[in-house]
Formats: structure tokens, sequence, C-alpha cells
């Protein structure tokens, strides 16, 4: 979890997901827009991830808290960033 201030943002997937593709695009471009951190993570490298996941590919978390499911909007996406930074 990200310290005080800061926001990440963590692109749940799997690989061969087109979904996926599309999400990690909009994600890349604002994170670099917002200056944000972020990381993908293979739900299929772990029991848990996959039973809990496997019906929302991909899924976009805020510090950890889940945001979005199958599709990332970007205006949705900027909104709750500005958010979160307001809030710590």
């Amino acid at each position: 979890m990200p310290s005080t201030g800061e926001v990440r943002i963590t692109l749940l997937g799997k690989p061969g997901c087109h979904l996926c593709e599309d999400a990690r695009a909009v994600i890349e471009r604002v994170a670099a827009d917002l200056d944000v951190p972020w990381d993908e993570r293979d739900i299929t490298r772990s029991e848990a991830d996959t039973k809990e996941y496997w019906e929302q590919i991909p899924v976009t978390l805020i510090n950890g808290v889940q945001h979005d499911f199958w599709c990332v909007d970007e205006a949705r996406l900027r909104a709750a960033i500005a958010k979160a930074r307001a809030a710590s």
C-alpha cells in the first residue's frame, strides 16, 4: 500500500486477455499524464486471485481497493485518482 499522499494503480489480468490489453493502454496513458505509479498482476500466478477475479478481469485497483472491472473508463479513473489524492 502506498504511503500517505501517494496513489498507485494496479491492473489485474491474465495473458491473452484482449480486454486487459485495452485496460493497460488506458492505465499507461493516465498514469503517465498524472505521474502515478502502476503495476500489473497476473491472476493466474495466484490461486486466490484466480478464484476471486477470474470472471471480472481486467480489474483495476487504486491503492489496493477495487475501482473497476471489465472496462477501464479513462475519465472515471482520472476522477478516482483525483479523489484519492484529495483524501490523503
